[in-house]
């Protein structure tokens, strides 16, 4: 998995180089639903990005205003930059299916260059983004839909196998000797958290519990994952799916005094600094900002060469999962702090 990888990155950056004149490393992207950057027209004077009249529609289920998101959304910024292209990022107010189907069908109906989407639910999302293809516009999926997108007729995806993913978690946690633990689910009904746990699961070789939790209620969060943990003092491990689950469960589990191996998906400052300060064993990170920053990257160069780099036979190109320890996690907390990790 590891060389195939970094193959599919290195041909990835490969043509990033080859495509940008400049680059902006202060992009960030805007408050709200929307992330844009100016297209006017297809000249550049010197050291200036060409600029494309290309406009591309980025639907994702999670909120710029979200911590995860936010990264994702400043890489989309930063390639809508680079590349010289219109970009606009949407997502539904929260975790909607039905909302998120509808803003699809509203970008298709607007015509844009390309679309990016994320798929977490499937059956939900299917007839739409199979009206985008059948309306002849490209399609990239990101972060969620590695096991769907090609049924689909997506060109290809960014992102990580989460099953696979999962899988590297929970072997990671046996060899810590866990032997029963939680998976704390932010976000159910998500498709790709649903195949992190049964990774983890099958990994462990255990048992495990998963337990759902509200990640817009990070009190309500915190006792939920404290009763997990008085109703079975045989837990000694918990895999989180996201910060916004792993900060809570951290926090309960001090407050018990649970000794528990503490693990989550993705990076932020608190995540960093609790594996840095011995709390978190490893954060498996998916590398987010790539997520929104290549398919901006391969559709503005689609549109150009009609090419793609496919990346690997299944023509998924993948992102993580990178396993942050101890050892790395003070290397990338000032990334994660910029925003770029």
């Amino acid at each position: 998995m590891k060389r195939r990888t970094w193959l599919a990155l290195l041909a990835v950056l490969a043509l990033v180089l080859a495509a940008c004149t400049s680059v902006d490393d202060d992009a960030e992207p805007d408050e709200g639903s929307d992330t844009t950057a100016a297209s006017t027209d297809t000249t550049a004077g010197d050291g200036a990005v060409t600029q494309r009249d290309y406009r591309f529609v980025v639907v994702s289920h999670g909120q710029s205003s979200d911590p995860f998101w936010s990264v994702a959304a400043n890489g989309v910024s930063a390639a809508a930059s680079d590349m010289g292209v219109t970009v606009e990022y949407q997502a539904p107010g929260t975790f909607d299916m039905v909302e998120m189907s509808q803003i699809i069908d509203a970008a298709v109906a607007s015509q844009p260059d390309g679309i990016v989407v994320t798929i977490p639910d499937p059956t939900a999302l299917e007839d739409s983004i199979r009206a985008a293809v059948d309306a002849g516009i490209p399609v990239i999926s990101m972060n969620s839909g590695s096991d769907v997108f090609a049924d689909f007729g997506i060109l290809v995806h960014v992102g990580q196998t989460e099953y696979e993913a999962g899988l590297i978690a929970g072997q990671r946690m046996a060899a810590e000797g866990v032997t029963t633990a939680l998976c704390i689910n932010q976000e159910v009904g998500n498709a790709a958290l649903d195949l992190r746990c049964q990774g983890f699961t099958d990994g462990l070789g255990g048992s495990v519990q998963v337990i759902p939790v509200d990640l817009a209620d990070p009190t309500g969060s915190q006792s939920t994952v404290e009763g997990a943990l008085s109703a079975n003092a045989d837990v000694n491990g918990i895999l989180a799916l996201g910060p916004t689950g792993a900060i809570p469960t951290l926090a309960a589990a001090q407050n018990v005094g649970a000794d528990v191996a503490l693990a989550t998906f993705d990076l932020g400052p608190e995540v960093l600094q609790a594996i840095i300060d011995g709390d978190m064993l490893f954060a498996i990170d998916q590398a987010q900002y790539l997520q929104g920053y290549l398919p901006i990257v391969l559709l503005t160069k689609f549109l150009d060469t009609g090419a793609l780099p496919l990346g690997s036979v299944d023509r998924v190109i993948l992102t993580g999962p990178q396993i942050v320890t101890a050892d790395t996690a003070a290397d990338v907390i000032g990334f994660s702090e910029e925003g770029l990790r």
